[in-house]
């Protein structure tokens, strides 16, 4: 029997889906979401098995214009993640169109000669009318194989997607356990659940400025696990925001945080978070390493 096997990059600009189809395709939550923009920071990895074929899905962050150090790195992790697969699959916000944000992209993957395909994303929020002419002008920006027009949210036109990707990556041995979902390492996962937690329950600037770290990940002989979490934060009011009054704000991320971890991991956690003001962590160079990226 035959199998193929290879790496699939999801590129496109930030709040196009790519985390929330790799999710939908996982069957797993891998990738954190929120409906805020440039949630995902580094290369994350979903391993899938279909029809033969092991699916590598690789969530990369939003391109957009970088200010920061930590920008620089994940503009950088997104672009070296799309060289070195073998197919990507470019994501549009059907419903934004194409903006300037996208028009870049574009323009920076017309540069190669890597195998594109077009992937219109929340379909289901626009009309059927409006994709077509959406189609014609990614073409005529970009030579793309296929056209793919589905909701990651809902799951429809997935599937088909699954299919095709099954059928087009080179033959070749699976590279992963057939059960691994992904290559993240339980204290990473752990550190992003809480982060997912703080763009979820905070606002304005907060979410991108903090940062979160996995300072210790200890199996307990019950079987549980002690996990010990520190975010840092740039300012003093932030630390003052993310505690809360009584605790009640760091209560509520560190309880809806170990909810979804224990899912993950189905095991009991026992999770314990710390806030630290730390200026300026956003262009140190050890504290974008621990997170995963490299500039």
């Amino acid at each position: 029997m035959t199998t193929r096997c290879g790496f699939v990059a999801l590129v496109g600009a930030p709040n196009a889906g790519k985390s929330t189809l790799l999710n939908r395709i996982a069957g797993a939550k891998l990738s954190i979401v929120s409906p805020k923009a440039q949630t995902t920071r580094f290369r994350t990895l979903g391993i899938v098995v279909h029809q033969d074929a092991q699916i590598i899905l690789v969530d990369l962050p939003g391109i957009f214009k970088p200010r920061r150090r930590l920008d620089r790195a994940m503009v950088n992790a997104a672009w070296t993640g799309s060289q070195d697969a073998d197919l990507t699959l470019l994501l549009i916000d059907a419903k934004a169109g194409l903006r300037e944000d996208v028009r870049e992209i574009i323009a920076k993957l017309a540069e190669g000669n890597k195998k594109i395909w077009l992937v219109l994303n929340k379909t289901d929020l626009v009309s059927a009318e409006e994709l077509l002419p959406l189609t014609q002008e990614v073409s005529s920006l970009l030579t793309v194989e296929h056209v793919f027009m589905l909701s990651a949210r809902s799951g429809d036109g997935v599937e088909d997607l699954m299919n095709h990707l099954a059928r087009e990556l080179p033959e070749g041995p699976y590279l992963y356990p057939e059960d691994d979902l992904t290559d993240l390492p339980d204290r990473l996962l752990a550190a992003e659940l809480v982060r997912e937690q703080i763009f979820m329950q905070t606002h304005e600037e907060i979410p991108y400025q903090a940062t979160v770290e996995t300072e210790s990940f200890k199996e307990r002989p019950d079987g549980s696990v002690r996990i010990e979490v520190t975010i840092y934060v740039s300012r003093p009011g932030h630390k003052a925001i993310l505690i809360g009054e009584g605790g009640h704000k760091i209560k509520s991320i560190g309880a809806r945080a170990r909810q979804e971890l224990q899912g993950l991991l189905e095991r009991t956690c026992h999770l314990f978070l710390n806030v630290k003001e730390r200026a300026g962590w956003d262009e140190e160079k050890a504290r974008l390493r621990a997170i995963g990226l490299e500039e």
